[in-house]
């Protein structure tokens, strides 16, 4: 994320802080930092390593605290892509439509964009009468690299 996005995200942040009477600290703008240097998918667990490559005083509870914060803010956007753990996702800032497709072989996390989905979303939406509030698609797919040679170039274990 640009640095001037990076001040613009610090600071909307602060702001919400302020109104929820929750102060500033050195920890909870290392958090920021991690959270919004990146355009990766992370749990709170990798955060809580990106946080701390920044703030060695960054601790897990306050990783766990700022979470909700963040997503209550609407900086953040948290997840659920089935399985145990909550994935983050710090692009819907830039990015308000985008989607997910999830590979079920190597659990890579895809981002797409496409104006059709939007439409089709609409209007399946209004025939079946509602308004979109919040649109979200996932979609689980097996890689094809994968099912063909058995070895996939995205899964960590295969790139030995």
């Amino acid at each position: 994320m640009a640095t001037a996005s990076r001040e613009s995200v610090r600071k909307t942040l602060h702001e919400f802080l302020a109104e929820k009477g929750f102060r500033k600290t050195s920890q909870r703008d290392a958090i920021i930092e991690a959270a919004f240097g990146t355009h990766e998918h992370y749990t709170a667990e990798e955060l809580l390593v990106m946080s701390r490559a920044i703030d060695k005083s960054v601790s897990r509870a306050t990783v766990y605290r700022t979470l909700p914060i963040l997503v209550e803010s609407g900086l953040l956007r948290e997840l659920d892509l089935g399985g145990e753990t909550k994935i983050y996702d710090p692009n819907f800032l830039e990015h308000p439509t985008h989607n997910h497709l999830v590979c079920v072989d190597c659990k890579k996390i895809i981002e797409f964009e496409d104006p059709n989905m939007e439409l089709l979303e609409n209007c399946i939406s209004r025939r079946l009468g509602f308004s979109p509030a919040n649109k979200m698609v996932t979609i689980e797919a097996h890689c094809d690299e994968f099912k063909a040679s058995g070895t996939c170039t995205r899964r960590p274990c295969d790139k030995d």
